[in-house]
């Protein structure tokens, strides 16, 4: 297989985990950073263009998006999803699942369970919003925030109110969210493939600080899901139509809670916390996804010229 792995930064943990996982499975890799790829539309020969040649050959891709850059990475997912090539994460699922009101208004059609969320058009009812959640204290999260950032934890009403009324004043997109006091602290990551929790971790945040991010400071350990919570993970996955995904969710008195899933999770803590080559599960899932393609066009090939004279072909269009 040759592949490609979408990514800006070789040298990161999980880049060169699933370099090293592909290449030991006997796999061509090409590490191809998305912001200059120039992409070239044309009727029925899209392309893309990189470092002055044009990407051919190429059996599957990896996705490895940042957040910030989800426009164009996204864009480039999609022009190799144009030229019939495998993704690993489907570019529509990259974009559901990054934004943040989206993503949980498709869970929650899903019968996905997740803390009590309001969203407004910069109301100024803002005493309302905070207790259609449950009141003080409270989770304020910016839309586009990521990694921690952006999430205040508003301790009283009054302080809740002018957070609320600051992020409104400065036209930055909100969501209020429920605190689950007895989480304290900790949250649960499960790594999901291919319809399969292929590893989980709790992640607890340090002293006196409410979020568990890794890049906050936190620290992870392996756990044992339970059956409620495995059954949360991959139900949140594929409502999201998330193929990879780190879905990350809270222990409540009423079940787990999911809070956000993640379409490109970092490899670095959850394979130190367990243990588990999860880049090799990834790269296992993304041929297996090449080998899917190439016995659906065997099934595709041309029949026998029908009595008009004109070929019977199927259209591979579903494989986009």
């Amino acid at each position: 297989m040759k592949l490609a792995i979408l990514s800006r930064e070789p040298k990161l943990y999980s880049t060169k985990r699933l370099v090293e996982a592909a290449e030991a499975r006997g796999h061509q890799v090409e590490v191809i950073d998305h912001l200059q790829c120039n992409l070239v539309l044309e009727k029925g020969t899209p392309s893309i263009i990189y470092e002055g040649r044009r990407l051919e050959g190429f059996d599957a891709v990896i996705p490895r998006i940042g957040a910030s850059v989800t426009f164009y990475g996204t864009a480039v997912v999609r022009q190799f999803e144009m030229m019939k090539v495998r993704t690993a994460v489907d570019s529509q699922a990259i974009v559901r699942s990054r934004d943040k009101l989206r993503s949980m208004q498709i869970l929650a059609r899903a019968g996905v369970g997740m803390p009590k969320t309001a969203f407004t058009n910069y109301s100024a009812e803002v005493l309302e919003m905070i207790q259609e959640v449950g009141g003080a204290p409270v989770i304020i999260k910016l839309l586009e925030g990521t990694q921690g950032l952006g999430v205040v934890l508003a301790e009283t009403e009054k302080a809740a109110q002018s957070v609320i009324e600051a992020f409104h004043n400065l036209k930055a997109r909100i969501i209020v969210q429920e605190f689950i006091a007895e989480s304290k602290g900790a949250d649960l990551r499960a790594f999901v493939v291919n319809g399969e929790v292929v590893g989980a971790m709790k992640r607890q945040g340090k002293e006196g600080e409410f979020r568990s991010n890794l890049h906050r400071g936190g620290t992870g350990k392996l756990v044992k899901l339970t059956r409620a919570e495995k059954a949360a993970a991959l139900l949140a996955a594929k409502a999201l139509g998330l193929g990879i995904a780190g879905v990350d969710m809270l222990q409540s008195k009423r079940g787990p809670l999911v809070l956000e899933v993640n379409s490109s999770p970092g490899l670095e803590g959850i394979e130190r916390a367990t243990g588990l080559d999860i880049a090799g599960k990834i790269i296992e899932y993304t041929d297996e996804l090449t080998k899917k393609k190439r016995s659906v066009k065997k099934k595709a090939a041309p029949k026998r010229p029908s009595k008009a004279g004109m070929p019977d072909t199927q259209s591979d269009e579903s494989l986009l």
